[in-house]
């Protein structure tokens, strides 16, 4: 009906939203990628360290993207 001007979205469901979905072309909705944060310097700092060790050691790395997700 008009009322919105516009909205920006970080979550979908579903995540991610399938190639046709309306949502995609819409010319008031933003779509991000899921990371609409800021980085906090040392919490990131620590997360790299940690997978650095977890890399060494043979062990799964915490954090990982699927790319066959889509995203």
């Amino acid at each position: 009906s008009g009322h919105l001007d516009a909205a920006m979205l970080d979550v979908t469901d579903p995540e991610p939203l399938p190639d046709g979905h309306p949502l995609w072309r819409h010319p008031k909705v933003m779509i991000t990628p899921h990371i609409a944060s800021v980085t906090q310097a040392d919490s990131a700092a620590q997360s790299v360290v940690d997978n650095i060790r977890r890399h060494r050691a043979g062990e799964e790395l915490i954090g990982l993207v699927d790319r066959t997700l889509g995203y």
